[in-house]
């Protein structure tokens, strides 16, 4: 099986450049303007007018043509660089956890541990299956995004309380303290739709802010109702997102950089099912640098039909300002 990966791996590796299309385009783009100006010249000098409209509709369209060829190749092109990102990056991410479980089972097969050691092998154990469910969760996540939450009816969701589980989820996954991790200034907010919609926005924003925030992460959450709106802000330490970036990464599989070189783990899905499930519930989102000025980068969220937190509507008590810790 691994033989059979490495070889699919190797095959989506075969990355394209933008060098070649855009040459060949450019030189293409001036050969039609060039016999363009000289149909004009000698037309014109003839004054057959007939023929001289005629052909310059046709260079005209010739052009047009070559655009938007030039325009689709290079969107293909691009498509085609960030799905053969995304192969690398499941390819690792699906054998990375399975690696690191095969390893420490074998330790534990073959060595006599204490008790102590045996815990912390299992918690490492139970957090790299937690990655491994996430990622496969995730994968399947995109292929029915349409249909997520449609057989759910709509219900006052606590976004507090899921606030505080996905932030269990994600020091879970990163192996980090949540109240180490995470700081919360919570109003006490519903959003009346499928709670399955909610949970999805807020454990990828979650855990990607974990994931890419400073040594050690800290992650700050803020909900706010403005009016019949949940205003949703997540703010870490880590880099800023890059201006030319800040709407790529809401597309499908883009990570930026290649894959090959790159450090952080990660697919390019997260971001692209918050993006679109937000836009279902006819919210936005967008990403900005810190207002403090200090290093990171905030995603703030606008969601729509949201109200005040009811006793009714909670299902659970309200969550204190640091959820539970999860053990390391």
């Amino acid at each position: 099986m691994d033989d059979r990966v490495t070889d699919m791996t190797k095959f989506f590796r075969r990355r394209s450049t933008l060098h070649l299309p855009i040459t060949l385009s450019a030189c293409l783009i001036a050969l039609n303007v060039t016999l363009m100006v000289c149909w004009i010249i000698v037309l014109a000098r003839g004054a057959q007018w007939t023929a001289l409209t005629v052909g310059v509709l046709a260079f005209t369209l010739a052009l047009a043509g070559m655009i938007v060829w030039l325009v689709l190749t290079i969107k293909e092109i691009r498509l085609n660089n960030r799905q053969a990102n995304f192969v690398d990056s499941v390819t690792h991410e699906l054998k990375s956890p399975i690696a690191a479980l095969q390893l420490y089972l074998q330790t534990l097969r073959m060595r006599n541990l204490d008790a102590e050691r045996r815990e912390e092998f299992h918690a490492t154990m139970e957090a790299e299956l937690h990655r491994l469910d996430q990622l496969i969760n995730q994968l399947l996540e995109v292929g029915r995004l349409d249909a997520i939450g449609q057989n759910e009816m709509p219900e006052d969701v606590d976004i507090p309380r899921l606030i505080a589980e996905c932030a269990d989820g994600a020091a879970l996954h990163h192996q980090v303290r949540v109240a180490d991790t995470f700081e919360f200034d919570l109003a006490p907010v519903a959003v009346h739709t499928q709670q399955i919609v909610v949970r999805m926005i807020l454990s990828n924003l979650l855990d990607n802010a974990v994931k890419y925030g400073g040594e050690p992460p800290k992650v700050h959450v803020s909900l706010q109702l403005n009016g019949t709106r949940a205003r949703l802000r997540i703010t870490n330490n880590g880099a800023s997102v890059p201006f030319d970036d800040r709407k790529k990464i809401f597309r499908i599989f883009y990570r930026g950089g290649n894959e090959l070189q790159r450090t952080r783990k990660g697919t390019g899905l997260g971001l692209y099912i918050v993006h679109t499930l937000v836009r279902r519930l006819k919210g936005w989102i967008h990403v900005t640098d810190r207002l403090d000025g200090k290093p990171g980068c905030t995603f703030e969220a606008d969601i729509p039909d949201a109200r005040p937190l009811t006793p009714a509507a909670e299902t659970a008590p309200s969550p204190p300002r640091a959820p539970a810790e999860v053990r390391r």
